[in-house]
């Protein structure tokens, strides 16, 4: 099992455990976080669906965000906390996480290539987190530097639900 696989398996048991239910909204990984969690048998339980915005439009029609919180671009802690908190209302879940970053060639509107920004939310707290994955990529081929960050994201947001204050008390008992 991948290591997105292992981090998904331990979200999906946790959330099953707590009768607790989760959503996504996707920039970066494109749907790849919805898909790690959907690929654990079970999921149908505790994951409501996901809503891939990889464009601002779609950030602004799908997701709500204003023109205000897209004004200094896509990836910033401000619309990845925005991205969690509207769609765990669209979905009415317990929880929800967001991806949002650049995976690159290259930087994007200066923001520097390997710069992601995790969201996420409850019912009673949202925030985001800066991870830098700029150090994921190697010397192969710009389409798989971006797939290598792409997945690394998938890894981190896995690990921050499980792992953060989001989650606190929610661990499976072994």
């Amino acid at each position: 099992m991948s290591t997105a696989g292992a981090g998904a398996a331990r979200v999906v048991e946790a959330l099953h455990a707590n009768r607790k239910t989760i959503c996504t909204a996707e920039s970066l990984t494109g749907g790849a976080l919805a898909s790690a969690l959907v690929d654990i048998a079970g999921a149908s339980e505790v994951f409501a669906g996901g809503v891939t915005a990889y464009s601002l439009e779609a950030k602004r029609a799908v997701l709500g965000l204003s023109e205000t919180e897209l004004a200094q671009g896509a990836v910033s802690a401000e619309v990845a906390t925005h991205m969690a908190q509207r769609v765990r209302k669209l979905f009415g879940t317990d929880y929800a996480l967001s991806t949002t970053g650049v995976a690159g060639p290259g930087p994007h509107r200066g923001v520097a290539e390997g710069t992601v920004w995790l969201g996420f939310a409850s019912k009673t707290s949202s925030g985001a987190i800066s991870v830098d994955l700029a150090g994921v990529k190697d010397s192969s081929t710009s389409a798989s530097a971006r797939n290598l960050i792409r997945a690394a994201a998938v890894t981190a947001a896995l690990d921050l639900v499980f792992n953060q204050a989001v989650f606190a008390g929610l661990h499976p008992q072994t």
